[in-house]
């Protein structure tokens, strides 16, 4: 078959020129300048009015701010005692929350009252040192010497078992740092290595409780946790003893909040001999938390002296 030569020409020049049929017509062609203004205006006055409105720095809408710790006043503290408990309140700050929509928090120590499932770690003890002013102590508070746990006595090598259910914190000579020191233990660590004097400490569990307290279980002749473990309320934690310069076999015990903001000032020649910060976090009284139970002797004893980082 031939093919028959046909000129297009004069068709594709009639379709490039002829009018676009109104139902093939873009939408965007429609539009019309006025219409685009008038939609430009439109979304300029959202942004000056509603924009600002939803903004963090709107002064109607509440905003989120760091958890901030309860202030408190230490009559009896020296004038750094304002500069060393304001340290603690600012290391413990929460990070600010970036959510607008974030409640303000309160960061502050569960009330002793409220606190539940202690038991005495020892079994029958005499308490040969209440927690309170005692005259040889190294701690100070409201102006007199004060021992900041309590001690008790039965027989050496008795068992020693966990007050509360919780996670072993340290276990061992190693447990400054988890005491609840109030500013640079490095200068003490230094002491401590250069002269060899870590056989001198006493043997020490710390166990954080999981209710915001830690128990403190000190001058044990020998222990049978570690670091990390999991214990329950009864376990046996070690065996009463007399390490760290005890002049006799006890357990010392101590409870404390790190969330705590209160201190307890140190003897500054303990202080100053061993190296040591011259602040701790308050300790609460364990008689608080502990079941009524245990014998309170005549007259408190000397149950150790005050040895290795001053515990007693």
């Amino acid at each position: 078959m031939q093919a028959i030569p046909v000129d297009l020409r004069p068709v594709v020049a009639r379709w490039y020129t002829s009018t676009v049929p109104r139902h093939r017509r873009s939408r965007r062609a429609s539009f019309r300048p006025s219409a685009r203004f008038a939609r430009a205006v439109a979304f300029a006055a959202f942004a000056a009015f509603a924009l600002p409105a939803l903004s963090p720095a709107s002064p109607g809408t509440p905003q989120p701010a760091a958890a901030r710790v309860p202030p408190t006043s230490m009559s009896s503290s020296p004038s750094g005692a304002a500069g060393a408990v304001a340290g603690v309140a600012g290391s413990m700050r929460a990070d600010t929350p970036r959510d607008r929509r974030a409640v303000r928090l309160v960061v502050a120590p569960t009330e002793p009252s409220r606190l539940r499932d202690y038991r005495w770690p020892v079994a029958h003890p005499r308490i040969t040192l209440p927690f309170g002013p005692w005259r040889t102590a190294s701690r100070i508070v409201d102006g007199q010497a004060f021992h900041d746990g309590m001690d008790l006595a039965t027989f050496c090598g008795d068992r020693v078992v966990a007050a509360h259910d919780g996670v072993v914190l340290a276990a061992g000579r190693h447990y400054d740092s988890q005491m609840g020191w109030i500013g640079d233990l490095k200068p003490y660590f230094d002491r401590v290595d250069a002269k060899s004097l870590w056989t001198t400490l006493p043997i020490v569990v710390v166990i954080d409780d999981g209710n915001g307290y830690r128990s403190l279980y000190a001058h044990f002749g020998r222990i049978v946790v570690k670091r990390g473990d999991t214990v329950r309320a009864g376990q046996l934690l070690g065996f009463e003893g007399r390490t760290g310069h005890a002049s006799g076999c006890h357990l010392h015990y101590g409870l404390f909040s790190p969330l705590e903001t209160k201190a307890f000032a140190i003897d500054p020649a303990v202080a100053r001999h061993m190296k040591l910060p011259l602040w701790e976090i308050a300790r609460i009284d364990p008689f608080l938390v502990l079941p009524a139970r245990g014998t309170l002797s005549g007259t408190p004893e000397s149950g150790a002296t005050a040895g290795g980082n001053g515990i007693e």
